[in-house]
């Protein structure tokens, strides 16, 4: 099998082996892409996955827990902190562009740090009670690397919630409109075997996103994953398909499969 098909495949994870000088460069590729996609023009409060989380992710929290630092990678305007603002102390954000910065979210303190190429955090050992992760991960060359330093600094005892597209996204060599010139989802398998080894135990997994659900919600004037009862559908969709899932798919039926996993994980105290 030649690389690129190990690849598109799924058994490999298309640029978590890249040395210093490719990670560079797509980092400089991805550092202001899916700002200038559109994202800059939003704010927090057009935050389209608040069903989504809560019942994917928040919703399995322990309903008692305070977080006094919590960690959000890659989170933009923070708008998926919104449902949890009242039990947040204060709150970081790591994100390359500008676009986002502001001092407080939902009136938690925030503060913006800039990732840099290597993918390191600049941050103590066990600094977070708690991180999120959403759509983020497909945008990063060195996924374990980047995953391993999460878990470096979250608590033992801490809660991480990560939420990925686990399809190829089309093939990313060519351009693809309305998509960054680097993501590619990471494969479901090559994507828990990174979880694992990076320590964090698995609460729960729920597999979301069947392409028809957004398109409805479309047609409705609607953010789907904003409505309870069209996450609850399409959850149970997804689960029911869970047997299809193919990374990149080769027919027609291929494409009838959840499209992202999303994992509540825990450090072990």
């Amino acid at each position: 099998m030649c690389e690129i098909a190990s690849y598109l495949s799924g058994d490999k994870l298309y640029g978590d082996d890249f040395g210093a000088e490719d990670i560079r460069a797509w980092f400089e590729d991805e550092r202001e892409a899916y700002a200038n996609l559109g994202a800059k023009e939003l704010d927090e409060t057009q935050y389209e996955y608040h069903a989504l989380n809560q019942f994917h992710g928040f919703g399995h929290l322990p309903a008692h827990l305070r977080f006094e630092h919590v960690l959000g990678f890659g989170s933009c305007f923070g708008g998926e902190f919104e449902p949890i603002a009242h039990r947040v102390g204060c709150l970081t954000i790591v994100d390359p562009s500008d676009a986002f910065v502001r001092s407080s979210v939902f009136g938690v303190p925030c503060t913006y740090v800039k990732p840099v190429e290597s993918g390191t955090l600049p941050f103590a050992d066990a600094s977070f009670d708690m991180l999120t992760c959403f759509g983020v991960l497909h945008h990063i060359p060195n996924v374990s690397h980047v995953v391993s330093e999460l878990a470096r600094c979250l608590k033992p005892g801490g809660y991480a919630l990560i939420r990925e597209p686990i399809v190829s996204m089309g093939d990313w060599r060519q351009p693809r409109p309305g998509l960054t010139k680097r993501e590619r989802g990471l494969p479901l398998r090559v994507f828990e075997a990174i979880l694992e080894n990076s320590g964090l135990v698995r609460q729960r997994v729920g597999l979301c996103v069947f392409s028809p659900i957004p398109r409805l919600g479309d047609m409705l004037k609607i953010r789907a994953y904003n409505v309870m009862a069209l996450t609850r559908l399409d959850g149970l969709i997804c689960n029911l398909l869970r047997w299809n899932i193919h990374y990149h798919p080769l027919r027609l039926r291929h494409k009838f499969r959840p499209q992202s996993a999303y994992f509540v994980l825990r450090k072990p105290a």
